[in-house]
């Protein structure tokens, strides 16, 4: 769930899409993501579509709505000159909500082509579990969003898919680490965005984003 859009990418999050990238190459060079993505149901030039698309997608937001804000929203810029000591007058006192194209949209569309190609019950069973599970575990930071660690989700949804159906994990572990992000770090916390003080809400967006990615590296590895 992102907060906001802002106006330099972190430093963090440099070191992260570096990382990241390096793997792609590595994975791409020994032509294990093409492999996988095989195995998944996909043709292997979909892999790099797929992966590259996340990426600059995940800067991309669709708004939905505008709620009330029960605290002041600070924006970057205010906060900075509040940080200096100086005054920042008139907050806002509204929160938008949008849906991140990267975090969100594409890997639901990933989710719902997959859906086939493994027994409903287990997807439903693995999606229930993970959506549980992050749930308690993702938590509300007020004046940041709701925050969870990216490893944490894309590890837990591997382990949760190898239990419920070794065959078929890597499809159970896409599906379930996907939408359970979805639910259990966006949705179920959509009630208390009232209180975060934030300006953007991005269902997909930032941390979760982080984690559905790493989500779908991890899938396609156990392919």
């Amino acid at each position: 769930m992102s907060n906001q859009i802002y106006p330099r990418i972190r430093a963090s999050f440099i070191v992260f899409l570096f990382f990241i990238l390096v793997l792609v190459f590595i994975f791409i060079s020994l032509n294990i993501f093409g492999t996988a993505f095989r195995r998944l149901g996909f043709a292997p030039e979909y892999s790099v579509y797929f992966l590259f698309l996340s990426l600059p997608c995940s800067y991309l937001n669709i708004p939905i709505k505008k709620i009330r804000s029960h605290e002041p929203v600070i924006s970057d810029k205010a906060s900075d000159v509040l940080r200096s000591g100086l005054y920042a007058s008139s907050p806002k006192m509204y929160s938008a909500i949008a849906v991140n194209i990267g975090g969100a949209v594409i890997p639901m569309i990933m989710s719902l082509f997959l859906l086939s190609k493994a027994k409903p019950i287990n997807v439903l069973v693995g999606i229930l579990v993970m959506t549980i599970i992050i749930h308690k575990i993702a938590r509300p930071v007020k004046g940041s969003g709701i925050a969870i660690h990216a490893l944490l989700p894309p590890f837990l949804a591997a382990f949760v898919a190898i239990i419920i159906s070794p065959q078929n994990a890597p499809v159970i572990a896409y599906i379930s680490g996907t939408i359970g992000c979805i639910l259990g770090i966006d949705i179920l916390n959509l009630n208390k965005i009232h209180y975060l003080g934030v300006p953007l809400v991005s269902i997909g967006g930032a941390g979760t984003f982080d984690a559905i990615f790493l989500t779908g590296i991890i899938s396609v590895l156990l392919a």
